[in-house]
């Protein structure tokens, strides 16, 4: 099934997608302004989705939002998880961090209050704070049973499914401040859609990433090559951390990002992203400067 939330009469409204993409049929979630968040939870507490609430309507009326507009927390985001990204960026402040001799992924947080909609405009930052403004094209994997110390072996029953997100990064401020998050999270930094594909309809570990930037192909990828696999990152953000219905992992991006070309091509007022996910969809979004 594909699940997604959407604004549409005024309202915000969340429920299921045709499986030809055309259709949305709202349903009677109590709060839609969390998007599919309870309709995950009520999955996972066993409860059957509740009813329709509204005719169906056609995609192209409707504006899509994230399907998880506001996460129940922070995203985890997974590092240089194909070895072709982490050789592009074997020359940045990363270069410590080279996986090939990691036992463990790399995992970070980006704030959840920097999720907007498949087709929201990211708002680029004044150039006193950044300049430097990359793109990363990544499948992102929804829990939907909860559970703490998730051995990989059982980790792919703990996935609800799977949307696209864009971990758009200012790596000025990544490199500035030695660390992940902040260049991560500004405001509108993490696109997000255009729904999510349940787990019994696609397998995130046989799929293809690519990305384009201004209709120029830059990345182009298969989740088969990621260095961690998805039931590896499962048990790795669950040691020691309870992970809940609705939590987000970002997986990692493939080569191509802006950072590893020669010589560097940052994104800029006008530039438009478009990152599309076999099985899934696509997501596309304008970069403008901040109102």
């Amino acid at each position: 099934m594909r699940f997604a939330s959407w604004s549409w009469g005024g309202r915000n409204h969340a429920g299921t997608i045709s499986a030809d993409g055309r259709e949305a049929t709202p349903l009677a979630v109590g709060d839609a302004s969390r998007g599919v968040l309870p309709l995950i939870e009520a999955l996972a507490r066993n409860e059957p989705l509740p009813q329709p609430s509204g005719t169906r309507l056609p995609v192209e009326v409707i504006t899509l939002r994230a399907p998880l507009p506001r996460p129940l927390r922070g995203l985890f985001c997974v590092g240089r998880n194909y070895r072709a990204h982490a050789a592009e960026l074997a020359g940045s402040v990363f270069r410590s961090s080279m996986p090939e001799s990691d036992p463990w992924p790399i995992v970070f947080g980006k704030l959840g209050e920097c999720v907007i909609g498949p087709h929201d405009p990211v708002r680029l930052p004044p150039s006193s704070v950044s300049v430097q403004i990359d793109y990363e094209s990544e499948l992102a994997v929804i829990i939907g049973r909860g559970g703490r110390d998730i051995p990989r072996s059982q980790a792919m029953e703990h996935v609800f499914g799977y949307t696209i997100v864009n971990d758009v990064t200012a790596r000025d401020v990544q490199m500035r401040h030695q660390q992940w998050d902040l260049g991560k999270s500004f405001d509108t930094f993490c696109p997000m859609g255009p729904w999510i594909v349940t787990a019994d309809e696609m397998d995130g570990r046989a799929t293809r990433v690519r990305g384009w930037v201004n209709g120029a192909l830059r990345q182009d990828g298969l989740t088969r090559d990621m260095i961690f696999d998805i039931p590896t990152l499962i048990e790795t953000c669950s040691r020691g951390i309870t992970l809940h219905p609705g939590d987000v992992i970002a997986t990692g991006t493939p080569s191509g990002v802006g950072m590893g070309l020669d010589p560097p091509q940052w994104l800029g007022r006008g530039d438009t992203v478009r990152i599309e996910i076999d099985g899934i969809g696509v997501i596309e979004n304008r970069f403008e400067a901040l109102a």
